[in-house]
């Protein structure tokens, strides 16, 4: 059965295509037009603005295209847009931002308290991996996928988790928290791994954990999220089968190992740049190095 059944509004979300043009809009505005009412102001570079703009339409694409949609079908399109919302997105929009409009947003008195709090590399790596594991909890994920109210708050904190999750490893902030050097090797690593167990438990199921995705009366009450009701009303559907040959089983395991592939991709590169980023400063730093370490070891020899 074809997607155009649910029509031109669930398929494409108008709604979100014009907040997001407006979104880049006011992003080129204030970072062009208006950038002299911030203190220590930049030239808008183009990897910002590429990083800001291909974030939004990933963004779009992820939530406001006909993914969102198929993603309340297949279970392994949900998991491939959560992997990206989650893990490519963020990355993205803190990097496209420049660091003079960061600073007063982060600095204001209302916002850096918990700010500073939730940003501590630390607990932001526990709270997003326990967020994500607590997501995908059978119980819990269809209670949210089934309320619109639940869903939104409980996907935009997983979202705001995770730009807290990559703010200690993407800001340029000074006296923000920062991790540096090898040690953003082993804060991605760790991300990697504490997540890994929610994947390990979806990809190994022998049967279909979610009633949003197999019973036909939930299906529909999770529908309600992206398909106006006057239009679902009008229609005459059981389940997602009607949309797709694959077992709910095979699918579930798909998603697992998609959101996995997804992961391990963008982790892989960004582990590759932080690398050849730290090798690229050991060379070109090399004397300074040697320099401190013989003037440790002269300290070191005259305090024996």
């Amino acid at each position: 059965m074809p997607l155009n059944i649910f029509g031109f509004e669930a398929l494409w979300s108008p709604v979100f295509i014009i907040s997001t043009l407006v979104v880049i809009a006011i992003y080129f505005f204030i970072t062009i037009k208006k950038r002299h009412l911030f203190e220590g102001n930049q030239p808008l570079s183009k990897k910002e603005a590429s990083a800001f703009v291909i974030g939004m339409v990933l963004l779009y694409i992820v939530k406001g295209s006909p993914a969102d949609l198929l993603g309340h079908i297949l279970f392994s399109v949900h998991m491939a847009q959560m992997a990206l919302l989650l893990m490519l997105v963020p990355p993205l929009l803190i990097a496209g931002i420049p660091v003079w409009i960061w600073k007063p947003i982060v600095e204001n008195k209302f916002v850096q308290p918990s700010f500073r709090f939730f940003t501590k590399p630390l607990l932001a790596l526990i709270v997003f991996s326990g967020l994500f594991s607590i997501y995908h909890i059978p119980l819990i994920f269809d209670v949210i996928k089934q309320n619109e109210f639940y869903h939104s708050l409980f996907t935009l904190i997983l979202f705001l988790s995770s730009m807290f999750l990559w703010w200690p490893i993407m800001n340029k902030l000074q006296g923000e928290h920062q991790v540096h050097g090898l040690s953003k090797i082993g804060y991605i690593i760790g991300s990697a791994i504490l997540i890994t167990p929610a994947c390990a438990l979806i990809i190994f199921a022998d049967q279909p954990m979610y009633a949003t995705y197999t019973n036909g009366d939930a299906w529909l009450k999770a529908m309600e999220l992206c398909v106006p009701a006057s239009t679902l009303s009008g229609l005459t559907l059981s389940g997602p089968e009607l949309f797709t040959n694959m077992p709910p089983v095979d699918d579930q395991q798909l998603g697992g190992v998609i959101m996995k592939i997804i992961q391990e991709i963008i982790y892989g590169v960004l582990l590759a740049m932080v690398f050849f980023q730290w090798y690229k400063s050991e060379q070109e730093n090399a004397e300074e190095i040697t320099n401190n370490a013989l003037l440790e070891r002269q300290a070191y020899a005259a305090n024996k």
